[in-house]
């Protein structure tokens, strides 16, 4: 999408499939046009970047607040003094990260998150990326039968697999607020989203176990078929994070992967969820 058509902002690209950096924005002060350009942006290309944002926590809440609702993640408690702003660490002595595999956010929630907000505080040497990708292009590209077979279809979406999903996140889950409770959630597996009207895949290989009215063995063949199909190079991107790093992502058409390549390093990160509707 060219930057012309935006009057407050600059959009660019950063793949063919989803994902643009936002220039000329400071994000602790904003004007209701620069934000609907945002969220406009940010419906075109799935994810956006915003580089050396300098923001206090109240700054990033407000921010988050500007977009949507902020919700409680429920196995991690918030920082001190801000329930919505959770840290999320990887320390030098650590060997496993934080939701390190392809996901979309808590699927396994009635009403998962809209969207997911993440901020840079400290970043390693090297390493540390996040890979996106568009479920829109990868239900687009699937054969008309087998999106037929798939509009028909839910999927039973749970917090507990851990044997699938093993990550730091399953690790640290007794800081919560809901510790060692399971949630269980059925959705679409095409879902179709509120704003722009477009078909997405959402299944996801850390929380879809099966197909509902299907056992796990019966559903496996095709979710294995699907979990990689989603994940072809040419529907994805890949970001380098810098300390001021801000990502804005659509958790109802795009799954993300931060990759752990970076053990010795810190990284630390704030995030915040926003509130979704129930999928489609």
């Amino acid at each position: 999408m060219s930057t012309d058509t935006y009057r407050t902002i600059d959009v660019s690209p950063i793949a063919g499939a989803l994902g643009a950096e936002i220039t000329g924005v400071e994000l602790a002060h904003l004007t209701d046009t620069v934000v609907d350009e945002v969220r406009r942006a940010w419906l075109e290309h799935l994810v956006v970047f915003f580089r050396g944002q300098v923001l206090t926590p109240e700054q990033l809440l407000a921010f988050a607040r500007r977009i949507g609702e902020p919700v409680e993640y429920p196995f991690v408690k918030g920082i001190d003094g801000f329930p919505y702003i959770i840290a999320v660490s990887k320390l030098p002595h650590e060997t496993v990260n934080f939701g390190g595999i392809w996901h979309s956010d808590t699927v396994y929630l009635e009403r998962p998150p809209m969207a997911t907000m993440l901020l840079a505080r400290e970043v390693p040497p090297f390493g540390g990326d996040t890979l996106y990708s568009n479920m829109y292009a990868a239900y687009e590209a699937l054969s008309p039968g087998m999106q037929r077979l798939l509009d028909g279809l839910t999927a039973v979406n749970s917090s507990a697999l851990a044997d699938v999903s093993k990550t730091r996140e399953d690790r640290i889950r007794d800081s919560g607020a809901d510790a060692g409770r399971e949630y269980v959630a059925e959705h679409p597996v095409v879902r179709t989203h509120p704003d722009t009207g477009r078909k997405a895949l959402y299944v996801n290989v850390a929380h879809t176990a099966r197909f509902t009215d299907m056992t796990e063995e019966e559903s496996r063949p095709l979710l294995r078929y699907l979990f990689e199909h989603a994940v072809r190079p040419e529907f994805t991107c890949r970001f380098r994070w810098q300390v001021g790093s801000l990502a804005l992502w659509d958790n109802r058409c795009a799954m993300h992967n931060p990759v752990n390549d970076y053990h010795g390093h810190t990284r630390t990160m704030h995030r915040i969820t926003l509130a979704g509707d129930v999928p489609r």
